[in-house]
Formats: C-alpha cells, sequence, structure tokens
C-alpha cells in the first residue's frame, strides 16, 4: 500500500517497522515485531508533528498512553490452515439471492468471487467497500494491480453488483486476508467463502478480527492464536 502512495518501504528495525512519512488512511504508522518491543522502538521512526499517527502493537504488549496514544481498539490474530475444507460453504455458498429473484435463476445469483483486474472494476470494488465514500474509495490505486504479491477479491452477483470482497497478500509461506467486507443483508460467510475460492489452497491464511466479524472467521475455519491492539495519537 505505500508503495502505490509512492511511499518508501519503511524501516524494518529488530523488534519494529516504521514508517518515516505517514502512511496511508488505515495502515499503521509502525508495527511492532518481536515480544520484546519497547515504546521507542516504534515511536522514534515516525512522523508525529501532527496528530492521526498509528501504530499496530501486533502481539498487545505496550502501553502507549503515557505517549499521549488512545487504544483505538482490540482484536485477534486468526490463523488457517492450508487445506482445510470450506466448511462455512454449505452454510454461507458464497452466494446471495435478492428478494424477488425466480427460482429458475437461483444459481445465477450465487456470488462468483474472482480477483480484480482492471482499474474499472477496482474503482466499482472500492465504492463497494467504502460504502460510497469517495475519500475511502481513493485509497485503494490502480498501482495495486500491478503488485503480484496483492490480490484484490470481489464476488458479483447475476446482475454484476458487489456483494463482497476482500484483499490477499501473498509471500511465500503465508496469505494474508484483509479488507473483508460484504453488502447490507449479505452474511459474512458468504464472503469468506467466496475468498477462499480465490486463495491459494497450498498456503495457510492470517489475518486479524474482532466481535461478529471475528466470530464468523471462527465459522469459515479460522482459529484465534493471539491478541493485538491498535493504538492512535490522540
Amino acid at each position: 500500500m505505500c508503495r502505490a502512495h509512492g511511499l518508501s518501504e519503511g524501516v524494518r528495525g529488530p523488534r519494529a517497522w516504521t514508517s518515516p512519512r505517514r502512511t496511508p488512511l488505515y495502515y499503521p504508522d509502525a508495527v511492532t515485531l518481536t515480544a520484546d518491543a519497547e515504546a521507542r522502538d516504534v515511536l522514534d521512526g515516525i512522523d508525529r508533528t501532527t496528530p492521526g499517527a498509528s501504530v499496530k502493537d501486533s502481539l498487545a504488549r505496550l502501553d502507549l498512553a503515557p505517549e499521549g496514544f488512545r487504544l483505538l481498539f482490540e482484536a485477534q490474530w486468526i490463523h488457517r490452515p492450508a487445506g482445510l475444507p470450506d466448511r462455512a460453504a454449505d452454510a454461507g455458498a458464497a452466494a446471495y439471492r435478492p428478494a424477488g429473484l425466480p427460482d429458475r435463476a437461483a444459481d445465477a445469483g450465487a456470488a462468483a468471487y474472482r480477483p480484480v483486474r482492471t482499474p474499472g472494476e477496482l474503482a466499482a470494488w472500492t465504492l463497494a467497500w467504502s460504502g460510497g465514500d469517495a475519500d475511502e474509495a481513493a485509497l485503494f490505486r490502480p498501482e495495486l494491480l500491478d503488485d503480484p504479491a496483492t490480490t484484490i477479491v470481489a464476488g458479483h452477483a447475476f446482475d454484476g453488483r458487489i456483494l463482497g470482497g476482500a484483499v490477499l497478500t501473498t509471500s511465500p509461506r503465508v496469505t494474508g486476508v484483509s479488507n473483508l467486507f460484504t453488502a447490507d443483508g449479505v452474511p459474512a460467510s458468504a464472503a469468506w467463502s467466496g475468498v477462499l475460492t480465490v486463495a491459494d489452497p497450498a498456503l495457510p491464511l492470517v489475518g486479524y478480527e474482532s466481535g461478529d466479524d471475528l466470530d464468523a472467521a471462527l465459522a469459515a475455519g479460522f482459529e484465534a492464536i493471539g491478541p493485538l491492539r491498535v493504538w492512535l495519537d490522540a
């Protein structure tokens, strides 16, 4: 995401990753990498000249309140082993049929999940993800489509509407899942099932979720493996 916005990839230290320039909206300015990371490991390498810098406390070990930060949210890291069957498939079926759709069109009403390939498709995806907020939609730039490690996934209804989606970030050992969303009335189980059809089955999946979104991930075969926190500079 930093590269897509013309930023450097930041600095990877022994205990934390930091960005000397402010990162894009919703993306952290610093991330702890080890359990022994301290406040100075994340704060000394980021820009705090204006409020709004954020820190992903990956193992929920830091207390940044004395440094002027507030706890934005807590969540759980999730992990799904490679090759695990989609036990949410029958319940979610990666499908959603709008009210009034004729029975003969039921199969066509299933959401087809596939990678976003073109800037036009990306523009439609960003508006669905953001709920129509143009400023938020601008976060995802076409440069991301050229990144071989990034796959933006969209679930399309029979009439072309986007019913859900996510972003897959793949490394040689694991695939990260982020930004998972659904349209109003579509269960999260449908999005998880759809995304699983696109992700490489040979790699485990990781991410983080909280609340009802965590429950949906657990139902899709993920397990919670530890807490994290995100702090915001007030």
